[in-house]
Parts: C-alpha cells; structure tokens; sequence
C-alpha cells in the first residue's frame, strides 16, 4: 500500500503489517529488512519501510508506574497523549514533550525529541531510564547507561535504525496543576528576539513565533512565549479547587484539503500581521492550560491539510550559538526575498548537548512550514546551503526531501553512526526509505 507521513510527502509503496505479539515482530526481523512505526506523526519518511513497515500500535500498554519516584515502563506504542491524561491529575507530567501529544513513546525515543525547555532540561533521552530493543538477530536487549551502553546511545535518536523499541522506561516530572503561567514578550527584530531569549535563559520553556516574511528593520519580529509551571498560590479561587484537572476542550476540524492559493504569500502575510498584532494587544502575564501552551496545533484536527493535497514541508535547522545571528539573518532575508510564505515558522534556544546521535547542538532551531511544490524544494535547497555554511544540521524527524551529500556535509557524526550499524549488521535488516535516500 501507499504510505505517508504527517507532512503527505513523500509518498511510497510499502508493506504494513501489524503484528499483535513479540514473536511476530522477532519472526519478521528474521525474514527481511524493515523498520518500526509508530503514530506516523514524523514529518517525511524516517517510519516508513522501502520492504516492510511494521506498526506498533498494538503495542500500547502501561507496565507500572510507581507513584513515589514517577517512574513510567510502558510499551513503545503508548501515545503520549495517555500517559498525560493518566498521569497529569496525578500531578506528573513529561519532563521534555515535542510540539504534538500523538507522538509514541517508542517514537519519542528513536527520534530523541526535544521541546521548548531543551536550554534548560536537554533532549527526552536524559529521562530515559533503559530501552528495551527488539536486535537484529530476534534478541532483545535491555539498553541504559549501565547495560548496553553503545547501543542505549545510539538508538536514542537512531530513528529506528538501530533495532525495534519494545518497552521503555522514562522519569516523569512532579508538577503542583496543570496551568502554565505564561509570559509573552513582543520583539521588533530578530536581535531583540535573540536578546529575549539570552535574558530568559532561567525560565523553564521559551519559543517564538516568528514573522518570517518580514525585511529591513523589522525583520525576524516575534512573539517570545516564556512559561513556567504554575504553582497552587498561582491560581484563582475556582481553578484552586481542582489544580490537576484535565479539561475535555472542543477541537476544530479540517475535514479536506484546502486549495493550493490558501498557502500563498501574500495572505501568508497578512496573516502574520494580524498574528503580532494581537499579541502586542493581548494581555502579556496570564495562566494558559497545559494543552494550549505544548499543543496549540493539535487543537485543530486534520491541520496538516491546509497545505492541500501535495501535503507540505518542513525545514528544521540548528545554527550553532557562536553563528546564530548572523546564520538565522541569512536564512531570514532569503525567505523574505522568496515569494515562498511560511505559515508556521518557530524558533527555540538549545543547550548543549552530548547525545550521540540526537539533532540538538548549543544555538538556535528554526523551523518552517512550506506548501509542496517546486517553488518550496528549490527555496528549501538555498536554505540547506546557507545551513551548511554556518556549521549547522537538519531534524531527521522533519526531513522528507535532504540529499545524502547535504546531510553527510552537515553531521560530522554519521561516519560513527554508519560504522556502528556496520559492525553490529544493522543495515540488512533496519532501513527506512529516509535512511535509504540519506545512505545511511
């Protein structure tokens, strides 16, 4: 069958099995190459097998969960979304959680996801306690800083190329309710914007949305959102009387895809505008709910479909801190210069960051949202190489359309990588169309 991911390019011809134990997953290792999948929330083809794919949906159960430490052992198949309505009014919550809650704990960990605490708190593998991992030979193997080490590390942030995630354990955060106090913070340019960030380094979360179409001295204008986990004395008097409640809000729906002007610049641009001018008028402090502040997307159902039927792209980078002015500048005035609009286009500080394999270095990530076509992959392929010029690298999670030869310029770390999965005869067997296009 023909399969997809999130963003509805690239398309492929597959097979999908289903498997509902483990010895059918260690039967198909056996049989021939493949890879795992889990939600399909990746953005391109890293979930998606050239020979067979296999679809951990069935593996979606909770373990344990002990109360006192916050430890959680659940399948790879769990969404993220369950473990936050279980565990949310019990008052834990993810330590690191990307921009969607119907992402996977195996996916999760196989793609290392950051989120908008990553300055602070680092990427979701340092709250990995041990894997489970489904090798290459039928076994499995409990995988953690201890046991298994060389594999523990790389797996985490391996998209899948390194063997199926069974079971994972991770270490939940104890929160006091389920608000954030939200502070936003309007910037003229995108010095400001940076200044912003320096200056806030202490709050727990930060990201901006950025007016990406804008030049001169405006461009790079933003809305910077700091927010913090509300505390009891936080709250008002109603809010105060249930602080952990998980509230059932009312999603909007893109029921088809919407035709391909919707996406074009010029309203795009106006669209923009009237963004940053509501947020310079709203009100700057406020308590926001959880899913509003980590998940503003998933409120609307289907939203993948406003890019219409060709699906999107999205283009991630890193710039390293030493570089990141200057390269997010470039970056900024050829899409301003492009009559390419981006709908979506954020920006979030990382810290440093020792993970083997994972996409975060210290510097700032940019990432934007483009409609499928020609226009978008030849403006796409400027903004690799103003990337590459200035140290940085691309998110295997968002990418669906790098050439090896640009990937391979942007990650001094994919020799290692390859070598590792030489040495342990993990290419015969894990391979996703992604990793065959990135020859790795």
């Amino acid at each position: 069958m023909k399969l997809k991911g999130w963003g509805g390019y690239p398309i492929h011809e597959t097979k999908i099995t289903t498997p509902y134990f483990t010895s059918d997953i260690i039967k198909l290792i056996k049989e021939d190459e493949l890879i795992a999948r889990g939600n399909g929330r990746s953005y391109g083809d890293s979930a998606i097998g050239k020979i067979n794919t296999i679809s951990m949906k069935n593996f979606n159960k909770i373990i344990s969960f002990d109360m006192n430490s916050g430890q959680l052992v659940a399948e790879a198949g769990v969404l993220l979304e369950d473990i936050i309505k279980l565990f949310l009014p019990k008052g834990w919550f993810p330590f690191v959680t990307p921009g969607s809650k119907y992402v996977t704990l195996g996916g999760m960990a196989a793609a290392d996801v950051h989120g908008k605490n990553h300055h602070k708190d680092g990427n979701f593998s340092k709250y990995v306690n041990w894997i489970d991992l489904i090798c290459e030979d039928g076994s499995i193997k409990r995988c953690s800083n201890k046991e298994n080490t060389n594999l523990f590390n790389w797996s985490l942030g391996g998209m899948g190329l390194t063997g199926i995630i069974l079971n994972v354990s991770i270490q939940l955060k104890k929160i006091e309710t389920s608000w954030i106090k939200q502070n936003t913070l309007v910037a003229k340019n995108l010095d400001d914007t940076i200044d912003i960030f320096e200056k806030n380094m202490d709050y727990t979360y930060s990201v901006a949305w950025i007016d990406c179409l804008k030049k001169g001295s405006s461009m790079g204008r933003s809305l910077v959102y700091l927010g913090e986990h509300a505390k009891i004395c936080d709250l008002s008097n109603k809010e105060i009387k249930s602080p952990l409640k998980v509230y059932k809000k009312y999603k909007k729906s893109i029921p088809f895809n919407l035709p391909k002007w919707v996406m074009n610049q010029s309203l795009v641009s106006i669209f923009n505008s009237a963004f940053y001018l509501i947020g310079k008028l709203k009100k700057k402090n406020n308590l926001i709910d959880w899913d509003s502040f980590f998940y503003p997307l998933d409120s609307i159902i289907g939203w993948n479909k406003i890019y219409g039927k060709k699906g999107f792209i999205q283009f991630q980078c890193v710039i390293p801190i030493d570089k990141s002015t200057e390269g997010l500048k470039n970056l900024l005035r050829c899409l301003a210069d492009s009559d390419v609009g981006s709908f979506l286009s954020v920006l979030k500080r990382f810290g440093k960051d020792e993970s083997k394999f994972s996409f975060p270095m210290e510097g700032y990530t940019l990432a934007l949202d483009f409609p499928n076509n020609k226009k978008t992959l030849d403006l796409i392929k400027k903004l690799d190489e103003i990337t590459i010029k200035y140290g940085g690298r691309f998110y295997l999670a968002k990418d669906s359309r790098i050439s090896a030869k640009i990937f391979n310029k942007s990650d001094s770390r994919i020799e290692k990588f390859l070598s590792f999965r030489e040495k342990n005869n993990l290419i015969k067997k894990f391979k996703s169309t992604q990793s065959n296009r990135l020859e790795i």
